[in-house]
């Protein structure tokens, strides 16, 4: 399945110059069934990363602009009443896709934050004591400001507990800057994008990484590292045991991305701030969280 995995990376990487390792962390969280939070800038390619995993696959997609005055409806969608019959019926909102991506979720307020937690984590929408099924694949993508941007709520920590992992794009490099404007853009060559998987081919990939092995001494440093974040004096809010069972499952997609069937220290190394750091709070805010838990990282070796 690694050649599976290697082909939506390198299909992706056509269209989003540059951004080779933010890719390869986008398909490791979609092989382990999670979520992906990209907090960055306007104009990075969020947007169409999110898109060119949907067209490598052939995934239905939908895309929501939250703002302020977005409601839980306009996502999940709700009942519809018919005057002629009489009767209710339910709408899909957007949410029932496979790739949906939420650009700006914390432009939009709490209230309707919140209505993502059930389909993130139960992939199925109760509208009315009615529960209706996602369909799988179920994937979401996340985008949001950094919080001294006007007009933005902080996501509240169960939200963010939700999203297997966090990146960052950044800006591109001035040669791959050059090379975005002197070619087509990206949208158009994304029109251009022929799928490389179908969806019964990602979902045996999905369950081939049961079959990865973990070493107990790898499982345990993880255990260890997140023990430490949730005694730290300089925590508030530690690790928990649903970022240590991502990590678990991150580290497994990465190894099949590489084509092995065994996870290595170095899969940890490259995944632990992605699946960790958003998880945690220190007295000292956001600017102090990755100083605190690189202090802890010196103070607990890797494994050989």
């Amino acid at each position: 399945m690694d050649s599976l995995a290697s082909a939506i990376q390198n299909n992706v990487s056509q269209v989003l110059i540059g951004k080779r390792h933010a890719v390869g962390m986008a398909v490791t969280t979609l092989l382990a069934g999670g979520h992906l939070l990209i907090e960055d800038r306007p104009g990075v390619g969020k947007t169409l990363l999110a898109r060119a995993l949907a067209r490598s696959l052939d995934l239905p997609f939908q895309r929501v602009q939250c703002t302020a005055d977005l409601l839980p409806t306009d996502i999940l969608g709700g009942q519809v009443y018919h005057p002629q019959s009489g009767e209710l019926t339910f709408r899909p909102g957007p949410v029932f896709t496979s790739v949906l991506v939420a650009d700006e979720l914390n432009r939009t307020p709490p209230r309707t934050q919140s209505a993502l937690l059930e389909c993130m984590q139960e992939r199925r929408v109760t509208i009315e004591r009615t529960s209706y099924p996602l369909p799988e694949p179920f994937f979401v993508v996340a985008t949001q400001n950094p919080l001294n941007y006007a007009g933005t709520y902080p996501l509240p920590e169960s939200q963010l507990d939700r999203f297997l992992m966090r990146i960052n794009l950044g800006y591109p490099e001035a040669d791959d800057e050059i090379e975005i404007i002197a070619g087509e853009d990206g949208h158009r060559n994304l029109d251009a994008l022929a799928p490389v998987a179908t969806v019964d081919q990602l979902r045996a990939a999905q369950a081939e990484i049961q079959g990865v092995r973990m070493e107990r001494d790898l499982i345990a440093h993880i255990v260890d590292l997140a023990h430490r974040t949730r005694t730290s004096g300089d925590v508030t809010l530690g690790v928990s045991a649903r970022g240590t069972q991502a990590l678990h499952r991150a580290c497994r997609a990465r190894a099949v991305l590489h084509g092995r069937d065994y996870v290595t220290p170095e899969d940890i190394r490259v995944l632990v701030k992605p699946v960790f750091l958003h998880r945690m709070r220190t007295r000292g805010g956001t600017s102090s969280t990755e100083a605190v838990f690189n202090e802890i990282l010196e103070n607990s070796a890797l494994p050989a």
